[in-house]
């Protein structure tokens, strides 16, 4: 935003939550305000009757538009929150997803916090941020002296340079395999060329150890942790002090993409197929597009970084966007994996009948105990969730809404997981017979039989509700759900993956992808290859080649996220083409799908689907990437003749869904 002219007319944008009003509208400044308002600050202005808030993006001399100006109603901080790096990227991700900038506005910048400005301003802190660290080298970057392009990478950012980079971590538990502290080295060689940062992770407990690790690195006051769960007036300080220049490295989940780092040079991801990147709020962007979108915009450095390659990160590198840096060997030093059962109904035999587990299993956990914890790998949670008829298998249903049916704890009668209505009694609808089976066996019920079969082991869980940090490097079985494995000092001695076949399953396109990331993500906390360590993955077919083990088993991240690429392109689904899913009601989707596609050339490729039954009914739509921007133009459309006719049931626009479908 420009400051010149500075003139009596201040550019508006309002926040009015309505699609066909989302642009800049021209109030007049009081002359008691003219000080006040700045371009970024924020103000209350009359629109349609109602006070609402707004952001000042520009003051001009004269009107663009003739006739009487309403004057602004107040000044709510006369702080320039919005700056003019967060206003392109906020427009240029309303564009790309069918958006509005007031959409993203709202998921850049946080609410203001009165105590937070006052308490920050009578601290005094310092105006700009602290010297930048020396530009040399030290023993942290020994994470990086593994991957032969590491060097020259931490090199460019040392010099000012804006590489783009996709680093696949080598899986090894240990310094070798700290991601948190390679990170840190990048951002460290970025501030030494003094220039800011922004690195994202999927969750808390990522953060903690980021943070740790750059705070290391750089000292305890060089950066600042920006999450949801800070509270509001924790977070509005360390995202002014961010916006003021008091610090230029910025740590946290989905929302610090947005931090207003001053002379940003580095932007970074870890984990790009978690799915909390995902924004679940309007209009649904992925951290890695907001980050690439300020890359662009302000000549950063970008890090796509992870122990696996997602299929969008792959297009990334294909195009030449990103460039690999990978180890030359991941596979000589990571644990090694062992392929045992076949089939989730493999034979199982000794204590292991008992345990669920297969014989090679079982025999693995019980050499690798007396070394040290072994972690069991569990993809559902509960206890047992999911059951069906013992005599015929047909999964068991609910009666009333046709849920499937779990047992929630020990002597507990089954009960549907949708409604929770309780099913005592209950006949299989096939042949009548009344004994049920667990088909999946949820992380409580495997704890319950690993302590039986491993007397005087401590039997330790991770889980919703109730997620371990860390583990001490000593006997126990701890058992966790895929993404809250706890890190063991010095790394787990063995790790058993159980019921491959439930994460391979899912209906979902990614779910090989999905699946492989889980999987290295748990080998990534095994001891490696040197120390003993490995992992047993149980439950997999044997008698098929599946991608995702070959690749685990090979340490073959971006060999996997390649071929599913090329795949994917043969069939035009998502990410090698462009996708969206429209849901509403059945009707408005049907005049939808035929203004979507009118006009078109059917060599356009453009395909949509639907509407699909369900409650709600979809849309799927599907086309190049050439063709991109006409349909986001459309769907764009949309939204904004639904919010001018004030339509009582809005469609929901969800364009690139990190599922594809869904």
């Amino acid at each position: 935003m420009t400051t010149t002219p500075a003139g009596p007319v201040a550019a508006v944008l309002v926040d009015t939550g309505l699609a066909h009003l989302d642009r800049s509208f021209e109030y007049a400044i009081p002359a008691e305000l003219d000080d006040q308002v700045v371009p970024g600050c924020r103000v209350a202005v009359r629109f349609a009757g109602r006070d609402r808030p707004g952001y000042v993006v520009e003051r001009r001399a004269v009107p663009e538009h003739g006739g009487r100006l309403t004057p602004i109603r107040a000044v709510r901080s006369p702080e320039a929150v919005l700056t003019t790096a967060i206003l392109a990227v906020a427009t240029e991700i309303a564009g790309r997803y069918a958006g509005t900038v007031g959409d993203v506005l709202r998921l850049a910048v946080p609410p203001r916090h009165a105590r937070a400005e006052a308490a920050l301003d009578a601290k005094g802190d310092p105006p700009t941020a602290p010297a930048p660290a020396p530009a040399t080298a030290d023993a942290a970057d020994a994470v990086w002296a593994a991957y032969p392009a590491g060097a020259a990478l931490l090199a460019h950012l040392r010099s000012g340079g804006s590489p783009g980079a996709s680093w696949a971590v080598a899986p090894v538990a240990g310094p070798a395999g700290s991601w948190p502290a390679g990170l840190a080295a990048a951002v460290a060689a970025t501030s030494a060329s003094g220039r800011g940062s922004i690195v994202v992770v999927p969750d808390a407990r990522d953060v903690r150890r980021v943070s740790a690790a750059i705070e290391e690195r750089l000292g305890p006051d060089a950066h600042v942790v920006l999450t949801a769960d800070q509270g509001p007036q924790a977070r509005y300080t360390a995202w002014l002090k961010v916006l003021r220049g008091h610090v230029r490295v910025a740590v946290g989940a989905r929302a610090a993409a947005f931090a207003p780092v001053a002379d940003l040079g580095l932007v970074a991801w870890w984990d790009d197929g978690d799915d909390l990147h995902a924004e679940p709020r309007a209009p649904y962007p992925h951290v890695r597009e907001v980050l690439l979108a300020r890359a662009r915009a302000e000549g950063a450095a970008v890090l796509a970084a992870g122990f696996t390659v997602t299929t969008d990160v792959a297009r990334l590198v294909h195009s030449g966007v990103l460039r690999p840096v990978d180890h030359p060997d991941g596979r000589g030093s990571a644990a090694p994996v062992r392929v045992a059962g076949e089939g989730h109904d493999a034979e199982r035999d000794g204590p292991a009948a008992r345990a669920h587990l297969p014989g090679a299993a079982w025999r693995a956990a019980k050499e690798a105990i007396s070394r040290g914890p072994v972690l069991v790998q569990v993809p559902r949670r509960g206890y047992v969730p999911s059951v069906a008829c013992a005599a015929c298998r047909v999964p068991a249903r609910c009666a009333r809404c046709g849920g499937p049916l779990a047992i929630p704890a020990p002597g507990a009668v089954p009960a549907c997981r949708w409604c929770a209505q309780a099913a005592p009694g209950h006949r299989c609808t096939a042949c009548g017979a009344d004994a049920l089976r667990a088909t999946v066996v949820g992380a409580r019920r495997t704890a319950e039989e690993l302590g039986r079969a491993f007397p005087g082991v401590p039997v330790i869980t991770s889980g919703a509700g109730e997620v371990r940090a860390t583990v001490p490097d000593e006997p126990a079985l701890v058992i966790a759900t895929p993404g809250a494995e706890p890190v063991a000092d010095g790394g787990y001695a063995a790790t058993l993956l159980l019921d491959a076949w439930a994460l391979l399953d899912r209906p979902d396109l990614r779910a090989a992808e999905e699946a492989l990331r889980r999987w290295t993500a748990a080998q990534a906390l095994t001891r490696g290859r040197e120390a003993g360590g490995q992992v047993v993955l149980c439950g997999a077919p044997t008698h098929v080649t599946l991608p995702a083990v070959e690749a685990l088993v090979r340490v073959a991240p971006r060999w996997f996220a390649e071929r599913e690429l090329a795949e994917r392109a043969e069939l035009g689904l998502t990410p090698a083409a462009w996708g969206a899913v429209v849901t509403g009601p059945d009707d408005a989707l049907a005049r939808h799908a035929a203004m979507l596609t009118q006009g078109l050339d059917p060599a356009a490729g453009v395909t949509v689907l639907g509407p699909l039954p369900g409650d709600p009914a979809r849309l799927l739509l599907q086309a190049p990437w050439s063709a991109a921007p006409v349909m986001v133009d459309r769907l764009a459309a949309i939204r904004r003749r639904e919010a001018a006719d004030k339509v009582a049931h809005p469609v929901r626009v969800v364009v690139e869904p990190p599922s594809g479908t869904a």
